[in-house]
Protein backbone atom coordinates (compact mmCIF):
# COMPACT_ATOMS: atom_id res chain seq x y z
CA UNK A 1 0.00 0.00 0.00
CA UNK A 2 1.70 3.12 -0.61
CA UNK A 3 2.52 5.95 1.61
CA UNK A 4 -0.04 8.16 0.06
CA UNK A 5 -2.64 5.90 0.11
CA UNK A 6 -6.20 7.32 1.93
CA UNK A 7 -6.09 4.04 3.70
CA UNK A 8 -3.11 4.75 5.76
CA UNK A 9 -4.02 8.72 6.39
CA UNK A 10 -7.43 7.16 7.57
CA UNK A 11 -5.36 3.80 10.17
CA UNK A 12 -3.18 6.13 11.21
CA UNK A 13 -5.81 9.03 12.63
CA UNK A 14 -8.27 6.02 14.37
CA UNK A 15 -4.98 4.46 15.93
CA UNK A 16 -4.12 7.81 17.40
CA UNK A 17 -7.49 8.93 18.59
CA UNK A 18 -9.01 5.60 19.42
CA UNK A 19 -12.29 6.64 17.54
CA UNK A 20 -13.59 6.49 13.76
CA UNK A 21 -15.60 10.15 14.78
CA UNK A 22 -12.68 11.97 16.13
CA UNK A 23 -10.65 10.94 13.27
CA UNK A 24 -13.31 12.33 10.66
CA UNK A 25 -13.40 16.09 12.78
CA UNK A 26 -9.48 16.02 12.43
CA UNK A 27 -9.57 14.83 8.88
CA UNK A 28 -12.46 17.15 7.85
CA UNK A 29 -13.63 13.46 6.04
CA UNK A 30 -16.97 11.60 6.59
CA UNK A 31 -17.26 8.63 9.61
CA UNK A 32 -18.40 6.53 7.04
CA UNK A 33 -15.78 7.22 4.35
CA UNK A 34 -13.16 6.78 7.02
CA UNK A 35 -14.93 3.41 8.26
CA UNK A 36 -15.14 1.88 4.81
CA UNK A 37 -11.33 2.34 4.27
CA UNK A 38 -10.29 0.90 7.42
CA UNK A 39 -12.08 -2.25 6.45
CA UNK A 40 -10.99 -2.67 3.16
CA UNK A 41 -8.15 -2.51 4.55
CA UNK A 42 -8.16 -5.16 7.27
CA UNK A 43 -9.91 -7.11 3.95
CA UNK A 44 -6.78 -6.65 1.79
CA UNK A 45 -4.72 -7.56 4.84
CA UNK A 46 -7.33 -10.68 6.01
CA UNK A 47 -6.79 -9.87 9.41
CA UNK A 48 -8.15 -7.23 12.06
CA UNK A 49 -6.46 -4.05 12.92
CA UNK A 50 -8.59 -2.92 15.65
CA UNK A 51 -10.78 -4.66 18.16
CA UNK A 52 -14.11 -2.35 18.65
CA UNK A 53 -14.95 -1.88 21.67
CA UNK A 54 -17.74 0.20 23.50
CA UNK A 55 -15.63 2.79 24.51
CA UNK A 56 -14.01 3.03 21.34
CA UNK A 57 -11.22 1.50 18.82
CA UNK A 58 -7.96 -0.42 20.09
CA UNK A 59 -5.39 -1.49 17.80
CA UNK A 60 -4.57 -5.46 17.62
CA UNK A 61 -1.18 -6.77 17.41
CA UNK A 62 -1.53 -6.59 13.98
CA UNK A 63 -2.52 -2.99 14.25
CA UNK A 64 0.76 -2.34 16.17
CA UNK A 65 2.68 -3.79 13.58
CA UNK A 66 0.85 -1.98 11.07
CA UNK A 67 1.25 1.63 13.03
CA UNK A 68 4.53 1.26 13.69
CA UNK A 69 5.68 0.50 10.26
CA UNK A 70 3.33 3.81 9.20
CA UNK A 71 5.53 5.72 11.47
CA UNK A 72 8.76 4.61 9.90
CA UNK A 73 7.31 5.58 6.48
CA UNK A 74 6.21 8.56 7.77
CA UNK A 75 10.02 9.76 9.26
CA UNK A 76 11.18 8.34 5.37
CA UNK A 77 9.04 10.61 3.76
CA UNK A 78 9.62 13.71 5.48
CA UNK A 79 13.69 12.57 5.19
CA UNK A 80 13.15 12.26 1.19
CA UNK A 81 10.70 15.76 1.59
CA UNK A 82 13.83 17.35 3.82
CA UNK A 83 16.10 16.20 0.51
CA UNK A 84 13.61 17.48 -2.14
CA UNK A 85 13.11 21.16 -0.11
CA UNK A 86 16.95 21.56 -0.37
CA UNK A 87 17.05 21.09 -4.14
CA UNK A 88 14.67 23.44 -4.17
CA UNK A 89 15.94 26.08 -2.01
CA UNK A 90 13.68 27.85 -0.77
CA UNK A 91 11.39 28.24 -3.47
CA UNK A 92 9.01 25.64 -2.01
CA UNK A 93 8.42 24.10 0.74
CA UNK A 94 5.49 22.78 3.50
CA UNK A 95 6.26 22.83 7.12
CA UNK A 96 4.45 21.15 10.18
CA UNK A 97 3.92 23.38 13.46
CA UNK A 98 2.36 22.25 17.02
CA UNK A 99 1.32 24.90 19.31
CA UNK A 100 -1.08 25.61 22.02
CA UNK A 101 -4.09 27.90 21.50
CA UNK A 102 -2.64 30.66 23.26
CA UNK A 103 -0.06 31.58 20.06
CA UNK A 104 -3.13 31.62 17.78
CA UNK A 105 -2.73 35.91 17.82
CA UNK A 106 0.13 37.53 18.27
CA UNK A 107 3.30 37.00 16.97
CA UNK A 108 3.21 33.49 15.35
CA UNK A 109 0.67 35.12 12.66
CA UNK A 110 2.46 37.97 12.67
CA UNK A 111 5.80 35.80 11.10
CA UNK A 112 3.71 34.07 9.30
CA UNK A 113 2.45 36.80 7.17
CA UNK A 114 6.13 38.16 6.67
CA UNK A 115 7.46 34.74 5.57
CA UNK A 116 4.25 34.97 3.20
CA UNK A 117 5.84 38.01 1.38
CA UNK A 118 9.46 37.25 1.23
CA UNK A 119 8.95 33.60 1.00
CA UNK A 120 5.51 32.43 -1.06
CA UNK A 121 6.79 29.76 -1.95
CA UNK A 122 6.90 28.10 1.57
CA UNK A 123 3.19 26.24 2.97
CA UNK A 124 3.19 26.53 6.92
CA UNK A 125 0.66 24.24 8.28
CA UNK A 126 -0.50 25.03 12.22
CA UNK A 127 -1.84 22.43 14.51
CA UNK A 128 -2.93 23.58 17.70
CA UNK A 129 -3.02 21.00 19.72
CA UNK A 130 -2.58 20.88 23.72
CA UNK A 131 0.89 21.36 24.90
CA UNK A 132 1.38 17.98 27.49
CA UNK A 133 0.36 16.10 24.17
CA UNK A 134 3.00 17.73 21.74
CA UNK A 135 6.13 16.08 22.56
CA UNK A 136 4.18 12.30 21.60
CA UNK A 137 3.07 13.96 18.38
CA UNK A 138 6.45 15.25 18.09
CA UNK A 139 8.12 12.17 17.89
CA UNK A 140 5.88 10.41 16.23
CA UNK A 141 6.37 12.17 13.62
CA UNK A 142 3.19 14.99 13.12
CA UNK A 143 4.97 17.94 12.84
CA UNK A 144 8.52 19.70 12.27
CA UNK A 145 8.65 21.31 15.09
CA UNK A 146 6.36 22.46 18.43
CA UNK A 147 6.03 25.31 20.31
CA UNK A 148 5.03 23.84 23.82
CA UNK A 149 4.27 25.50 27.32
CA UNK A 150 6.57 23.85 29.93
CA UNK A 151 7.77 20.70 27.94
CA UNK A 152 7.80 17.55 30.08
CA UNK A 153 11.39 15.72 29.77
CA UNK A 154 11.29 12.95 27.16
CA UNK A 155 14.45 11.16 25.94
CA UNK A 156 13.78 11.87 22.28
CA UNK A 157 13.12 15.95 22.75
CA UNK A 158 15.60 18.72 22.64
CA UNK A 159 15.02 22.37 23.20
CA UNK A 160 16.29 24.76 20.67
CA UNK A 161 15.53 28.13 22.75
CA UNK A 162 13.01 28.75 25.27
CA UNK A 163 11.65 31.66 26.97
CA UNK A 164 10.01 32.76 30.38
CA UNK A 165 6.32 34.27 29.97
CA UNK A 166 5.70 36.25 33.01
CA UNK A 167 2.29 36.17 34.37
CA UNK A 168 0.21 39.20 35.87
CA UNK A 169 -2.84 41.16 35.50
CA UNK A 170 -4.63 42.41 32.20
CA UNK A 171 -6.05 45.27 32.03
CA UNK A 172 -7.95 47.87 30.20
CA UNK A 173 -5.72 51.14 29.50
CA UNK A 174 -7.78 53.48 31.92
CA UNK A 175 -7.64 51.25 34.55
CA UNK A 176 -6.07 52.50 37.97
CA UNK A 177 -3.40 49.77 37.66
CA UNK A 178 -2.68 50.13 34.40
CA UNK A 179 0.15 52.65 34.61
CA UNK A 180 2.03 49.91 37.14
CA UNK A 181 4.66 47.65 35.82
CA UNK A 182 4.28 45.33 37.88
CA UNK A 183 2.33 44.43 41.23
CA UNK A 184 1.56 42.52 44.28
CA UNK A 185 -0.57 39.36 44.29
CA UNK A 186 -3.09 41.14 46.45
CA UNK A 187 -4.33 43.43 43.59
CA UNK A 188 -6.77 40.48 42.93
CA UNK A 189 -8.15 41.22 46.45
CA UNK A 190 -8.76 44.95 45.44
CA UNK A 191 -10.67 44.89 41.90
CA UNK A 192 -12.76 42.02 40.70
CA UNK A 193 -10.80 40.05 39.24
CA UNK A 194 -11.65 37.15 36.13
CA UNK A 195 -9.37 33.76 36.96
CA UNK A 196 -8.85 31.07 34.67
CA UNK A 197 -10.16 27.55 35.53
CA UNK A 198 -8.77 24.17 34.50
CA UNK A 199 -8.18 22.99 31.75
CA UNK A 200 -5.91 26.41 31.01
CA UNK A 201 -2.71 26.17 33.03
CA UNK A 202 -3.06 29.39 34.99
CA UNK A 203 -5.26 27.84 37.80
CA UNK A 204 -2.60 26.12 39.41
CA UNK A 205 -0.15 28.73 39.63
CA UNK A 206 -2.85 31.06 40.86
CA UNK A 207 -4.36 28.02 43.21
CA UNK A 208 -0.64 27.63 44.99
CA UNK A 209 -0.14 31.54 45.33
CA UNK A 210 -3.75 32.10 46.99
CA UNK A 211 -2.70 28.93 49.41
CA UNK A 212 0.63 29.99 50.20
CA UNK A 213 -0.42 33.97 50.93
CA UNK A 214 -3.93 33.12 52.12
CA UNK A 215 -5.15 36.33 49.99
CA UNK A 216 -8.74 35.64 49.15
CA UNK A 217 -9.22 36.73 44.76
CA UNK A 218 -12.29 39.09 44.45
CA UNK A 219 -13.47 37.03 41.77
CA UNK A 220 -16.26 38.31 39.61
CA UNK A 221 -16.06 35.43 37.04
CA UNK A 222 -14.61 32.25 36.41
CA UNK A 223 -13.74 30.76 32.94
CA UNK A 224 -11.41 28.16 30.67
CA UNK A 225 -11.05 30.15 27.41
CA UNK A 226 -8.12 32.73 27.35
CA UNK A 227 -10.90 35.22 24.71
CA UNK A 228 -13.27 34.72 27.18
CA UNK A 229 -11.23 35.98 29.57
CA UNK A 230 -10.09 38.89 27.19
CA UNK A 231 -13.58 39.64 26.28
CA UNK A 232 -14.94 40.46 29.89
CA UNK A 233 -11.81 42.61 30.71
CA UNK A 234 -12.34 44.52 27.38
CA UNK A 235 -15.93 45.23 28.44
CA UNK A 236 -14.92 46.56 31.66
CA UNK A 237 -16.22 43.38 33.87
CA UNK A 238 -12.60 43.26 35.97
CA UNK A 239 -9.06 42.42 35.23
CA UNK A 240 -8.60 38.81 34.29
CA UNK A 241 -5.30 36.88 35.46
CA UNK A 242 -3.20 35.94 31.89
CA UNK A 243 0.08 35.08 30.63
CA UNK A 244 1.72 38.02 28.77
CA UNK A 245 1.69 36.03 25.80
CA UNK A 246 -1.89 35.35 25.90
CA UNK A 247 -2.81 38.74 25.35
CA UNK A 248 0.63 40.12 23.26
CA UNK A 249 -1.46 41.27 20.60
CA UNK A 250 -4.47 43.36 22.48
CA UNK A 251 -1.37 44.65 24.56
CA UNK A 252 1.33 45.55 21.54
CA UNK A 253 -2.13 47.24 19.69
CA UNK A 254 -2.55 49.65 23.08
CA UNK A 255 -5.90 47.64 23.57
CA UNK A 256 -5.03 46.24 27.27
CA UNK A 257 -2.47 47.10 29.40
CA UNK A 258 -0.23 44.12 31.34
CA UNK A 259 0.97 44.25 34.85
CA UNK A 260 3.55 41.37 35.83
CA UNK A 261 2.37 39.74 39.43
CA UNK A 262 5.56 39.98 41.33
CA UNK A 263 5.85 37.43 43.93
CA UNK A 264 8.52 35.65 44.52
CA UNK A 265 7.47 31.87 44.68
CA UNK A 266 5.44 32.75 41.52
CA UNK A 267 6.95 31.04 38.77
CA UNK A 268 6.47 31.86 34.99
CA UNK A 269 5.84 29.81 32.35
CA UNK A 270 8.14 28.55 29.92
CA UNK A 271 7.69 28.78 26.25
CA UNK A 272 10.29 26.30 24.60
CA UNK A 273 10.72 25.62 20.93
CA UNK A 274 11.33 21.92 20.67
CA UNK A 275 12.17 19.30 17.94
CA UNK A 276 12.89 15.75 17.56
CA UNK A 277 16.81 14.82 17.96
CA UNK A 278 16.20 12.20 15.50
CA UNK A 279 14.73 14.20 12.80
CA UNK A 280 16.62 16.21 9.46
CA UNK A 281 14.66 19.32 8.93
CA UNK A 282 14.06 20.48 5.75
CA UNK A 283 15.67 24.49 4.93
CA UNK A 284 11.91 25.97 5.46
CA UNK A 285 11.61 24.72 8.80
CA UNK A 286 15.03 25.66 9.86
CA UNK A 287 14.11 29.00 8.58
CA UNK A 288 11.00 29.61 10.63
CA UNK A 289 12.85 28.21 13.57
CA UNK A 290 15.30 30.83 13.05
CA UNK A 291 12.81 33.73 12.92
CA UNK A 292 10.77 32.41 15.94
CA UNK A 293 14.60 32.11 17.62
CA UNK A 294 14.89 35.86 16.90
CA UNK A 295 11.96 36.97 18.22
CA UNK A 296 12.45 34.82 21.52
CA UNK A 297 15.65 36.95 22.06
CA UNK A 298 14.40 40.64 20.58
CA UNK A 299 10.87 40.69 21.58
CA UNK A 300 9.88 38.28 24.85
Amino acid sequence: MPVFSRFLRYFMSVAQHGSIRKASDELHIAASAIDRQILQGERTLDTLLFERLPTGLRLTAAGELLLTACNRWSRDMNTVRTQIDGLKGLRQGAVDVLIPDALTKGFLPQLVGRLRESHPGIVVSLHIRKSQNMGELLVKGHADFALMFNPNHMRELAVRIHKDVPLGFLCLPSHPIASMKEGPFSLATEYPTIIPTPPLALWRPIGLLEAETGIKIAAVARTDNIQMIKSLVQEGVGIGILSYLDAYDEISRGQLAFVKINHKKLLPLSLALCVDRSRQLSVAARLIMAEIETFFMQSL
